[in-house]
């Protein structure tokens, strides 16, 4: 660290080091005219000059929020490339400095501190940010002994994730929700991180614990441990509204932070004769962002009316959804319904087993600022396929059989009537590729299926999934399944020879292993990754070579019949997720994401990953960013990729030019699949569906 006392920032001359943390120096500034003191972060980053217009736009919008509860940015700007912030000095220290790490606090405290903060959130989404960061060395004391709010400025960083520290990184994943871990943070997740505050502050320590891999894991699928168990005295009601904030899916807690700051305080000073945990409290869909806090409210579900929000909130304009089950009524006189949990807990997707990539941009404390700008086409009319007149991404349907996020999509060979999808929702579907209709579920995975490959006869088709396996079984019906068990962890990726006489499979074990495809023998394991997951695997079309890719952010291509002869592709700046060869076998492209400069595809000679050259057409967030699909059309003249962005961009293969955006969907894009005769496009999404479109 290079020390930068006495150094001038605008128009403060620095006094003193205030602390520093991954993304950021803290310094004590003293205005060299008005004598007034105010703190000065200074950035671990360069800006670019072609960043310059967007850090000064998000800076002024930053700089308008203006509330009691949050530390005002007075002044930001760059010195010397380096950004820096100028915000109100709050001298009291931190709530962590306050009350060291083993510190229990008395309830009536716990309430009075998240009234405050929350009231800060609540007016923070009201004005569509989203903090990310919320933990107790965020939260300042002011000059009165009042909470302040800080570090809704670092989202004005856009740089490399590496450029901060493991124990920084560590800090932050204590708190995280489990889609914040997925790259789609959204304001149920500030609710979640302040649930997190509220069990340590009561317990005296964090409710999951260990390495960060492990408590990414436990954010996602563990249930924290009992509350009153710890303390007996606490009122159960307490309990219930806490673990209802912790719901791992961001549905199921309120509907906002004013409803759960309501919840809270009721709870806290009066102990109903029968608690269950209040209900799901849901944003209408009209008012929702893209990452909005809700899917569609199924059938058989009634709208219920929502607490009142806490005092001195903004009202709430969420109402209130669930099916009818056990009853709370509130002080006000709400009913409100807990609802029945899903038949699968919420599993780790492919992004967050690599969390420690996509956090690492919030690790230091950022906001996300969203738009509402996506709508999913709903038309089930199909238009005539085949003829010039009908324009590239019109929209034939939406397929919306799955409940969770599709990860795999694959048409059916060689006639492509047919399509299979794997999802979160630990089922493979396969269906009319003409209009969606006649749909079967193959039901053999017992957790997400992240990789669905038909054979190149179209009679069976390999799956994989979380729960370790791939199997292979009839894609008529989904009869006489055998299941290969080879792997030690998730399988990411299955892939045919193009005889059909073997499979790849790539899996969170490090390895690539190939074996028959009849039954499962005769398996030989590639280990060039180590001990890194392979997310892609791809046989070259004359099936003497396969290319994997992976968390180690290499591309690897190897002799097929038995692993040797391999060489790397290092091109990629992060997690490979997707990999395919042109049909001539001479090229390869890459995708990848995993960090805020990543939102690049690769495209290079097979041969030996010589004569790059990157499309980057894909938008570049200042908190996440990234291609997870690719594919190349039966012709190879061009190349679709779908990502971060919501989007599926249709180019060029042979130097980018020339893009088409796809915006159909509402989350981003998981998956993307070309027709066997190269005339439509299937793409599947985190918005739950599978979108079939005119290429």
């Amino acid at each position: 660290m290079r020390d930068r006392v006495g150094q001038q920032i605008g128009n403060y001359r620095l006094v003193r080091l205030l602390g520093e943390g991954g993304f950021a120096e803290v310094y004590l500034g003293e205005h060299l005219y008005l004598s007034s003191q105010a703190a000065i972060k200074l950035l671990h980053t360069h800006v670019a000059q072609s960043d310059i217009a967007q850090f000064q736009q998000e800076g002024r919008m930053l700089a308008n929020l203006i509330h009691p509860n949050i530390v005002r940015i007075l002044d930001f700007g760059i010195d010397d490339r380096t950004p820096y912030l100028i915000m109100d000095y709050a001298p009291g220290g931190t709530l962590r400095t306050r009350h060291p790490k083993g510190t229990r606090l008395p309830l009536s405290t716990v309430v009075q501190y998240v009234k405050q903060i929350g009231q800060a959130l609540q007016y923070a989404h009201d004005q569509k940010f989203i903090h990310r960061d919320i933990k107790p060395e965020n939260m300042l004391i002011g000059r009165n002994g009042d909470l302040l709010l800080s570090d809704f400025g670092l989202a004005l960083i856009a740089q490399s994730s590496r450029s901060q520290s493991t124990k920084d990184i560590a800090g932050t994943i204590a708190y995280m929700a489990p889609e914040q871990i997925e790259a789609h943070p959204r304001p149920a997740s500030d609710q979640y991180s302040l649930g997190i505050v509220i069990y340590g502050w009561l317990c005296g320590e964090h409710p999951f614990r260990g390495s960060f891999t492990e408590i990414a894991m436990k954010q996602s699928i563990a249930p924290p441990s009992s509350l009153v168990e710890q303390l007996p005295s606490l009122p159960p009601a307490v309990e219930r509204v806490i673990f209802t904030v912790l719901a791992k899916k961001p549905e199921d807690r309120f509907a906002s932070i004013g409803s759960f700051v309501t919840a809270l305080e009721q709870a806290s000073t009066i102990e109903p004769p029968s608690i269950t945990p209040p209900p799901p409290l849901r944003r209408p869909t009209t008012q929702s962002p893209p990452h909005a806090e809700e899917r569609a409210k199924p059938k058989n579900q009634e709208e219920l009316p929502a607490p009142l929000d806490a005092p001195g909130m903004q009202p709430s304009a969420f109402a209130v959804s669930s099916p009818s089950r056990s009853s709370l009524t509130f002080l006000d006189g709400t009913n409100v319904t807990a609802k029945a949990s899903s038949p699968f807990p919420q599993r780790l997707s492919r992004r967050s087993v690599v969390a420690g990539l996509v956090v690492l941009v919030g690790a230091g404390g950022s906001v996300m600022w969203w738009t509402s700008t996506h709508v999913i086409p709903t038309s089930t009319h199909v238009a005539p396929i085949g003829t010039h007149l009908v324009p590239i991404g019109t929209h034939l349907y939406t397929y919306k059989g799955h409940t969770g996020t599709v990860y795999a999509v694959a048409w059916s060979p060689p006639d492509g009537k047919r399509i299979a999808s794997g999802s979160d929702d630990g089922t493979v579907q396969v269906w009319n590729a003409a209009d969606g209709s006649q749909p079967y579920t193959y039901k053999g995975h017992t957790g997400t299926v992240y990789a669905v490959a038909w054979s190149p006869d179209g009679k069976r088709i390999a799956s994989g999934s979380d729960d370790g396996t791939v199997q292979v079984w009839n894609a008529a019906d989904g009869s006489q399944p055998y299941t290969y068990k080879g792997h030690s962890a998730i399988v990411r990726a299955v892939a045919w020879s193009p005889d059909g006489k073997r499979i790849a499979s790539g899996s969170d074990d490090g390895a690539v292993q190939v074996w028959n495809a009849a039954d499962g023998s005769q398996p030989y394991t590639y280990k060039g990754h180590s001990s890194f997951g392979v997310y892609a695997v791809a046989w070259s079309p004359d099936g003497k070579r396969i290319a994997s890719g992976g968390f180690d952010f290499t591309v690897q291509v190897w002799n097929a019949a038995d692993g040797s002869q391999p060489y790397t592709y290092n091109g990629n700046p992060s997690v490979v997720e997707s990999v395919a060869w042109s049909p001539d076998g001479k090229r390869i492209v890459s995708g990848s994401w995993g960090n805020t400069v990543d939102n690049t595809v690769q495209v290079w000679n097979a041969a030996d990953g010589n004569q790059p050259y990157i499309y980057k057409g894909h938008f570049h967030g200042v908190y996440a960013s990234g291609v997870y699909a690719v594919a190349w059309s039966p012709d190879g003249k061009r190349i679709a990729s779908g990502g971060w962005d919501n989007t599926v961009q249709v180019w060029n293969a042979a130097d980018g030019s020339q893009p088409y955006t796809y915006k159909g969907h509402a989350d981003g894009v998981e998956v993307v699949a070309w027709s066997p005769d190269g005339k439509r496009i299937a793409s599947g999404s985190d918005d739950h569906t599978v979108q079939v479109w005119i290429s």
